[in-house]
């Protein structure tokens, strides 16, 4: 086993440095955007990083923060702080239990082997719920880009001093049921206790609902219109300065990260030119210390209110390692371990926590980059915490003085980024197959958009669940309308059917028969993508036999396309038989036919097939 883990050193030595300097620029602005400070997303990147690749089941992973798991953080970050007098220091254990909580559900959902269920997501949820990312973390990065704060914001502020001594006095009641005093029969006490509130606790409870109602996207559509009354100039250069680096550095070279030319070129010129900027919160010098008071200060009356939301983020962590773990098959023609995949990031997010960082998943980007780096083996993911950890201690004075509306930069471009456009473009063209009185509309359309709105506007974690329940709802109808039979698209040696006993012997290494039983949906695309390994090396031709297949939804549509486009780059002539009028409408409609599969390699039956075969298929074993 050691040997395979250092059978390609130089390569995952290159992958894991060159992931690990892409990762850093997203780790602390990951770690501002949370609420936590840079340190949280530099930490948690370190830990996740190392211990994901360790003993995770993904070799050529690149685990970290990522935009999916901070707009979750950030809520729940959010809500604990508020529920603590907009103290961090104070809130910091529960919010730190919450994600130690989300870790330890990872490792379990991984040990009782629900890893291989992740893909029964339908596509258009996952679409919509990655484009309200996007969205989310656009909108909420206005603010910081353009230099406004709301808790720096004097005449925003006082507007919140009523509610702050409200909030206040509620406070002393509170303590006082506590401590058993009745406040009729002893006022005078009530009264003592708000005469020592001064105008500091004031305006530190007013700052915090201040701060409280402007975050968020409804807070910060609600406060943008202030904002932009008082637009900090420099700060607005600065992060128009960074996005501009990021997209013209790449058009150069995309041979050394862009987000990381931005973050040191713009760092360079605001120290240097000695520009009054605001730099982001300071990162601590030296070793990230153990939070002991996770388990010290532990209550578990603070901690019930968050079980769900722990749940949720551990599934949300889930998905987007698991989504990233496909991507990493399909690019090194590998095959992960889902289960052993999720402990892993389990164990990572519960380390990461312990030390103050927020949580992660599998980051795509970063693996990407690692792959095409020369990463082959979990070595590269350690690696790249190793040097992040390196950066951590010889750096962090100098990343101090990082702008923050650099970071806001970064972030607007991952924003954008990150936005599922495949999806977007879409849908125009997916059919209509809902009709509400005179008006048609697409299903899966109305999942994306459910799920991109609610997501955006009110909750990621409810928004998901919904999407699902509708998703299914609407498969299930579809299924019950169209057929009955069990889906049988899998992967098994094929059994040839009547109308092929005659099929010419001479030409069975040559071709490969491939038969469809069922519909082709968001529960069985994982099968189905196995279909170009179970070709011959010998087999020039694949006939795919559709006759059976009544419906194919968004996802089998993509996974369709995905192993069409593999097979075209093998030069492997694919031929539809009995193509059936919905799956055909929906290759049409992203023109699978005719840019993939030309309409002369479309029969009707099988027998015209084999006329076409016998014409144009030569005998070459």
């Amino acid at each position: 086993m050691m040997k395979n883990f250092f059978s390609n050193i130089k390569g995952d030595a290159f992958g894991g440095i060159t992931a690990g300097i892409v990762a850093l620029p997203l780790a602390l602005a990951f770690g501002v955007s949370s609420g936590l400070g840079p340190s949280a997303g530099l930490y948690g990147a370190i830990f996740i990083s190392f211990f994901a690749a360790l003993f995770g089941g993904t070799n050529t992973q690149i685990s970290g923060p990522t935009a999916p798991m901070t707009a979750v953080s950030m809520v729940i970050i959010a809500g604990i702080i508020a529920t603590n007098d907009g103290d961090v220091e104070k809130a910091l254990p529960a919010i730190l239990t919450v994600f130690l909580l989300a870790g330890l559900m990872q490792i379990g959902l991984g040990a009782i082997g629900l890893g291989k269920y992740i893909r029964y997501i339908p596509y258009p949820v996952v679409s919509g719920f990655m484009t309200a990312i996007g969205v989310i973390i656009l909108i909420t990065q206005i603010l910081p880009s353009i230099g406004y704060y709301p808790k720096e914001d004097v005449d925003f502020v006082e507007k919140y001093k009523p509610q702050a001594e409200e909030v206040i006095l509620e406070n002393i009641l509170k303590e006082e049921a506590k401590e058993d005093i009745l406040v009729l029969e002893d006022f005078r006490e009530t009264i003592n206790r708000a005469e020592k509130i001064t105008q500091a606790d004031i305006l530190k409870e007013s700052q915090t609902l201040a701060a409280k109602d402007a975050s968020g996207v409804l807070g910060a559509v609600k406060i943008l219109p202030r904002a932009l009354k008082n637009i900090n100039w420099l700060e607005l250069v600065l992060a128009l300065a960074t996005i501009f680096i990021i997209y013209g550095f790449k058009r150069i070279t995309t041979k050394i990260p862009s987000t990381l030319v931005a973050l040191v070129v713009m760092s360079a010129i605001a120290i240097f030119a000695g520009l009054d900027y605001r730099p982001i919160p300071e990162i601590p010098a030296g070793l990230p210390e153990f939070k002991s008071e996770i388990f010290t200060s532990f209550s578990l009356g603070s901690i019930t209110p968050y079980i769900f939301t722990a749940l949720t983020l551990s599934l949300l962590g889930a998905i987007d390692s698991l989504l990233t773990s496909v991507v990493a098959d399909n690019m090194t023609k590998t095959k992960h371990k889902p289960n052993k995949e999720l402990v892993g990031q389990g164990i990572g997010n519960s380390i990461g926590a312990m030390f103050g960082g927020i949580p992660g998943a599998g980051a795509t980007i970063r693996t990407v980059v690692n792959i095409n780096s020369g990463g082959k083996t979990r070595l590269s993911g350690m690696i790249a915490g190793i040097l992040l950890f390196i950066i951590l201690l010889a750096l962090a004075p100098v990343a101090s003085q990082i702008p923050a509306a650099v970071l806001a930069g970064i972030l607007i471009t991952v924003g954008i980024g990150v936005m599922d456009y495949k999806g977007l473009r879409a849908i125009p063209s997916l059919p209509k197959d809902i009709k509400l009185g005179p008006i048609k509309f697409s299903s899966e359309v109305l999942i994306m958009l459910v799920v991109l709105v609610l997501s955006t506007f009110w909750d990621l974690v409810y928004a998901v669940g919904i999407g699902l329940v509708i998703a299914s709802l609407m498969f299930m109808k579809k299924i019950g309308d169209l057929t009955a039979k069990r889906s049988d698209v899998k992967p098994l040696k094929e059994e040839a059917w009547d109308d092929e006993i005659d099929f010419p012997s001479n030409l069975k290494e040559e071709v490969f028969i491939k038969h469809i039983k069922g519909p082709l949906f968001f529960g069985s695309t994982s099968d189905f993508q196995q279909l170009a390994k179970q070709i011959p090396e010998t087999a020039r031709t694949v006939v795919i036999r559709l006759g059976r297949m009544q419906y194919m939804d968004q996802s089998g549509l993509y996974a369709m396309e995905d192993v069409l486009v593999d097979l075209r780059k093998q030069n492997i002539n694919v031929l539809m038989v009995d193509l059936l009028k919905q799956p055909k409408y929906m290759m049409e409609r992203i023109d699978i036919i005719p840019d993939l599969i030309p309409k002369e390699h479309i029969f009707k039956d099988f027998d015209e097939c084999l006329n076409w075969i016998k014409e144009n298929v030569k005998d070459e074993y």
